[in-house]
């Protein structure tokens, strides 16, 4: 579903990725761990076109990415970030509805048909429907996020720590609910995090990077019982720690 074939980026002379090369299989959860700084977010919206690789390829469902056709191919993949992204302005309904709308779809009837519909999706009430985000828990509003994500019926959903700011009980309630849409919708996703224990729970795979490189890419299971570099071994010795 994705490539990235030997990308390198720099910003103010510093690289961030260097000769980087990765696929992301159609249907896989994917989650990304590694320091501050390190590339993961880099590579993340290398994979959307929000930076553009000095060198390199990127390719999404076997299309190489285009100054021409990236705007299309955005289009049908959904994004999540930490903050969540909300405009406060508007109710959850036409954030929930935002690309459609700019898309084209101007049918007030079937936008909010669509917006109930993802509600539900993601385990909201219809009394939200016209909420703003303020009036939300942070639970909520990023459920919400993910609502507006899967609002352009996306193939591929790039989430960067979307559940980093959120308290410990929320958060696991929202991994629980992130690995159920997964299994229902079938959609191929890269996750973000900062915790190895949350990259073991949700990942078919882990990626572990440092300095803009793979330090290793591998099933939860085999990463555990067989870290192939002192950090991944540092990281898992920190998981199993926090678990005690």
């Amino acid at each position: 579903m994705i490539r990235l074939d030997h990308v390198s980026k720099s910003f103010d002379g510093k690289k961030i990725l260097g000769d980087f090369s990765i696929s992301v299989n159609k249907g896989e959860f994917l989650t990304v761990i590694g320091r501050s700084g390190c590339g993961k977010t880099t590579m993340l919206k290398s994979m959307n076109g929000l930076h553009w690789p000095d060198s390199g390829k990127v390719f999404v469902e076997g299309r190489e990415l285009t100054q021409s056709n990236v705007i299309e191919i955005r289009r049908t993949i959904g994004y999540v970030i930490q903050n969540r992204g909300l405009f406060p302005h508007m109710t959850v309904e036409k954030n929930i509805t935002y690309v459609p709308v700019i898309s084209g779809k101007k049918n007030k009837a079937e936008n909010r048909e669509l917006a109930l519909k993802l509600l539900k999706t993601v385990g909201l009430d219809e009394d939200s429907l016209l909420r703003y985000p303020s009036e939300l828990s942070g639970g909520q509003q990023q459920r919400v996020g993910i609502a507006r994500a899967l609002a352009s019926d996306p193939k591929i959903m790039l989430m960067d720590e979307p559940f980093g700011a959120l308290d410990e009980i929320t958060r696991q309630a929202m991994q629980d609910e992130i690995m159920k849409l997964h299994q229902k919708l079938g959609i191929t996703i890269v996750f973000i995090t900062h915790d190895i224990r949350e990259a073991m729970k949700l990942g078919d795979r882990i990626l572990v990077m440092d300095q803009g490189k793979i330090l290793q890419l591998d099933k939860p299971e085999v990463i555990q019982k067989h870290p192939t570099h002192p950090f991944v071994k540092e990281l898992i010795g920190a998981g199993s720690r926090e678990q005690l």
